[in-house]
């Protein structure tokens, strides 16, 4: 049975218009896979020339300094060559015995060396601690002429153990001295032999007065701090002898507030 004429026609057309879209997009897509066929061409044509360019420069470099490094080391005088070849030969030439007692003439050659640095801080260590002996010294002979001068006897006792406290700063710091080479330090500073006889003299106008005891006693206690401050700013001074000041230095810290306290208290 045959189709009528017109529906005949609208099938031929629509097939038509089908084989047209088809053989387009047929037409598209391979436009679209030649283009991104030639981008791709493209690009790896580019990616291999700028590896080429770089992977010349690199070699190129390499070459270069390669090149430099030969010709330094051609620039080497001859005789530090030579030197240097007598030197291995020589060495090489040594029996077992030879290389092992060379090595320890060379290891006690650095240890000369060295020695002089070591010595040198072990005399800076003794210096700070000498120096802080003399003004510990004073602290001793200050409370000393205090316990002798005081009419309370609190006050007398208490000087008696500021004494007994700082003989015994003095045994440790001079045990320190001596391990680190120096003399046992007996001796106190002229200033503080000078300020005692001041006192001296001044006890007899005011007869022992205690406030004027206590005053001096602020005065050499806070003479003693800056001794203190001034020793452990020494870097030379190191390990348990820098250990033993500082709790010194902490005590004295102690007494100075405590003499401060009993010298700003009214009279009885």
């Amino acid at each position: 049975m045959s189709l009528p004429e017109p529906l005949s026609d609208a099938a031929d057309k629509a097939k038509d218009q089908y084989n047209d879209a088809a053989n387009k997009a047929k037409e598209a897509a391979n436009n679209v896979a030649d283009k991104a066929k030639t981008t791709a061409t493209d690009v790896a044509s580019k990616a291999k020339d700028q590896y080429g360019e770089v992977a010349d420069k690199a070699k190129n470099l390499y070459n270069e300094a390669a090149d430099k490094a030969k010709d330094l080391a051609g620039s080497v005088p001859d005789s530090v060559k030579e030197a240097s070849d007598k030197a291995v030969g020589a060495f090489n030439k040594l029996t077992t015995t030879q290389k092992i007692v060379g090595g320890a003439l060379l290891a006690a050659g650095l240890s000369y060396l060295i020695a002089p640095k070591k010595k040198g801080k072990a005399k800076r260590k003794a210096k700070a601690l000498d120096t802080l002996l003399l003004y510990v010294n004073d602290r001793v002979e200050g409370y000393k002429r205090a316990a002798a001068q005081a009419k309370d006897s609190e006050l007398r006792s208490y000087y008696q153990e500021l004494v007994s406290q700082s003989q015994q700063f003095a045994s440790s710091l001079n045990n320190y001295l001596t391990t680190s080479g120096g003399k046992r330090e007996t001796g106190t500073t002229l200033k503080g032999k000078l300020y005692r006889k001041l006192m001296d003299a001044q006890a007899a106008v005011t007869g022992n007065d205690e406030k004027a005891i206590l005053a001096a006693n602020v005065y050499g206690e806070r003479w003693a701090l800056k001794a203190y401050k001034k020793a452990l700013r020494r870097k030379a001074l190191k390990g348990n002898a820098r250990d033993a000041v500082k709790k010194q230095f902490a005590q004295s810290k102690k007494t100075y507030k405590k003499l401060k306290s009993l010298a700003a208290q009214p009279a009885a």
